[in-house]
């Protein structure tokens, strides 16, 4: 028994006649009697009394009608299904993204990506950069937005893609260098500070930068992730180096607020993107179309944020 002898014993009952269906399937009379011979051989009972030309179903051909209707509706919504999904239509889509990104700009994102797709499911996950990396490794999720790089016993089990935009400084919009066109580490020499954990790379930077401005730099306040620094800063407590995208974050978050205002450092500090995929299964039509789409996403984003 096959699709091809089930969609023709399927034409012959619904349409009453050998001749219709032959019409219909566009085949001859002989091979739609001969289809379903074989279809009756394979099952070992006939299906049809033959009276002349006349067929006439048993019992049993009623019941295999209702399970052939069953096969061959689902074998045409699979295959519709599938089209969508080499498409980019339709699918799953697994994206894990650091704080500063999926508090805003990725559900932004993503939300215009489905929009027009006819089924496309999301999980979306907040971690840390370590976190996120551990997770494409591990081959769980499309893609990945960190602020690390893989590390050399993950080299084999995920690929990324640098991106590169340099850090602002955050102040409250009454502070007295918030109308600087520029600042410097030396304009920031003493001034209250804020920044993420000693063990974050920027940290290291940072202080590289003060020492070689020879600033003081005067940290009060430290936070696992930028977006929790904007708030001090909203409160007039401190000053901060952010990343480029938590200052584009927080831009489009409080759209209304004038409560901080970024102003461009120099010498530029650089802060480092990846965006990382697993390497031990194919991508999806649908995250493939969506990694190539972030990336130009982010690239204009630092883009524009670089110019003056």
């Amino acid at each position: 028994m096959n699709i091809q002898q089930l969609s023709v014993f399927r034409e012959v009952m619904e349409t009453g006649s050998v001749s219709a269906a032959a019409r219909n399937l566009n085949r001859t009379q002989p091979a739609i009697s001969s289809s379903l011979k074989a279809l009756e051989a394979s099952l070992g009972a006939e299906l049809f009394r033959r009276e002349g030309r006349r067929l006439t179903p048993v019992p049993e051909a009623h019941y295999l009608l209702s399970e052939a209707v069953s096969i061959l509706d689902r074998l045409q919504t699979t295959k519709a299904h599938f089209k969508d999904m080499s498409d980019g239509e339709s699918g799953e889509l697994r994206v894990a993204a650091m704080p500063g990104t999926s508090a805003y700009l990725m559900p932004e994102f993503l939300s215009r990506f489905v929009s027009g797709k006819r089924d496309i499911r999301i999980t979306l996950t907040t971690r840390s950069s370590p976190q996120i990396l551990n997770l494409v490794a591990a081959q769980n999720y499309d893609i990945g937005f960190c602020d690390v790089k893989i590390a050399a016993d993950q080299a084999h089990l995920c690929s990324s893609e640098g991106l590169v935009g340099n850090c602002v400084v955050a102040l409250p919009a009454a502070h007295r260098l918030a109308k600087r066109d520029v600042l410097s580490p030396a304009d920031l020499s003493q001034e209250p500070m804020g920044t993420l954990h000693t063990t974050h790379h920027i940290v290291e930077q940072t202080q590289q930068a003060f020492r070689a401005a020879g600033a003081q730099l005067n940290v009060q306040v430290q936070t696992q992730f930028f977006l929790p620094l904007l708030r001090f800063i909203e409160t007039g407590t401190i000053c901060a180096i952010i990343d480029p995208m938590s200052a584009v974050s927080y831009k489009r978050m409080s759209a209304s607020s004038d409560a901080i205002r970024f102003v461009p450092l120099e010498p530029a500090i650089p802060f480092h993107y990846s965006i990382v995929t697993p390497s031990q299964r194919p991508l999806s039509a649908v995250a493939l179309e969506f990694t190539e789409l972030w990336s130009d996403h982010v690239h204009a984003i630092l883009s524009d944020e670089s110019d003056p």
